[in-house]
């Protein structure tokens, strides 16, 4: 099989570059000073285009996802990490070991919750399942957000497996988290809680619903019905 190189990707990446869209992410991910993506670079591709590259180049040695994952340009981080989870999602022991230690030494790069939501669930979560959730613990008390964010989507691979508990922890130690994209990554894995477990979900809303976020609350609650969403709003 052809050994391909970060350069290939590259090429296929700004060969269907298109500055309108890129525009377009610029403003929607939030680059702007002081916003949350401040300073993100972008081609201007779509994600489902994006993961055909992926597939194309999923056996990228891993040297070379690497140097994707240093860009400056968001589609070849983005590219990167999906090349990374299908790696991961076919690698054997040693290699999914190896994917891992690359997706945390370049944790700063997955910045932005896209990258975020599409990676961490897949590598971190799927790596934690069978061993110590610390690391969890560890990013959830960390200054970057997207560290924090890393920490809580991680938990939907144990939600699936009707694991709960990490889930509820962090939603615990991040109630008085100030951003926004905290608020609604932790309300979202409560909602996911709740579609599993409803008694459970609502077991924390009783010790917690009147110091959450309102923006937490209402993703936690989103597939209440009426009137048991109603009463925890009211509050």
């Amino acid at each position: 099989m052809e050994a391909h190189s970060a350069d290939d990707v590259r090429r296929e990446l700004h060969r269907i570059a298109d500055p309108r869209i890129a525009e377009h992410s610029a403003g929607y991910f939030k680059t702007g000073p002081g916003e949350y993506g401040e300073g993100d670079r972008f081609l201007g591709i779509r994600v489902p285009e994006q993961r055909k590259i992926a597939r194309r180049f999923r056996t990228l040695p891993l040297p070379h996802v690497e140097t994707l994952l240093t860009s400056e340009y968001h589609e070849e981080r983005l590219t990167a990490l999906l090349i990374l989870v299908e790696q991961f999602r076919r690698g054997n022991e040693a290699h999914r070991e190896a994917v891992f230690d690359v997706y945390m030494r370049n944790l700063e790069r997955v910045n932005n919750w896209d990258l975020v939501d599409t990676s961490a669930p897949h590598i971190v979560g799927a790596y934690l399942q069978q061993t110590s959730r610390a690391l969890l613990y560890e990013l959830a008390a960390a200054e970057n957000l997207w560290k924090r964010r890393v920490a809580v989507l991680a938990t939907s691979r144990f939600i699936g497996d009707g694991d709960f508990d990490d889930t509820l922890r962090l939603a615990e130690m991040l109630l008085d988290d100030g951003h926004d994209l905290l608020h609604k990554a932790v309300g979202w894995m409560l909602r996911e809680v709740g579609n599993r477990d409803r008694a459970t979900l609502e077991t924390f809303l009783s010790t917690h619903h009147a110091r959450m976020p309102r923006t937490m609350l209402r993703y936690a609650i989103e597939k209440l019905p009426d009137k048991i969403r109603t009463r925890y709003l009211i509050r």
